[in-house]
């Protein structure tokens, strides 16, 4: 995962199943925030996303690595003491998956969209992260999910937050 890591997602699932995910995932904005929850807001609305963080050196190494599904509504939330260069890795990571990049606002920096599973190749992020969504492959541009959209959790300091929690 982030630091050379191998990183880990699932596969777009049904069409059927992505529709509901994309149904469920949007919708208004809850009126707060909750650390088990990543909420985006871009374009296409606003999408929601049931997280497990990842913050410790040990929960970034491994990231999603081995896994054979990840839930349509679910992703992996990395979270960085200070922003820095993320770099990411698919080895042992057995689905695609896509990766969004936030600086310490929650703003989106960048997506690299379905990453392929077990390739070694570096997926570099950038300066200045603080964050790293991983989600399901594909569905970061089913949701309308890029560049400038804006990503909230309480991580976030609440006076530099592009969206901050309520």
């Amino acid at each position: 995962m982030g630091h050379g890591t191998a990183a880990g997602g699932v596969g777009a699932g049904t069409p059927a199943a992505v529709l509901a995910a994309a149904l469920a995932l949007a919708g208004p904005a809850a009126a707060g925030c909750s650390p088990g929850q990543v909420e985006i807001r871009g374009p296409g609305g606003i999408a929601r996303f049931s997280v497990e963080i990842a913050d410790s050196p040990e929960e970034q190494s491994r990231g999603l690595m081995f896994r054979e599904s990840l839930a349509s509504g679910a992703g992996m939330l990395f979270v960085y003491d200070r922003p820095e260069r993320a770099v990411f890795w698919m080895k042992n990571t057995l689905i695609p998956l896509d990766m969004v990049f936030a600086d310490a606002t929650g703003r989106v920096t960048r997506v690299h969209a379905n990453a392929r599973p077990r390739d070694e190749t570096p997926i570099d992020g950038g300066a200045g992260v603080l964050l790293v969504l991983e989600i399901n492959g594909g569905l970061a541009a089913r949701l309308g999910i890029g560049p400038g959209s804006e990503l909230r959790h309480p991580v976030l300091a609440p006076g530099t937050a592009a969206w901050p929690c309520d």
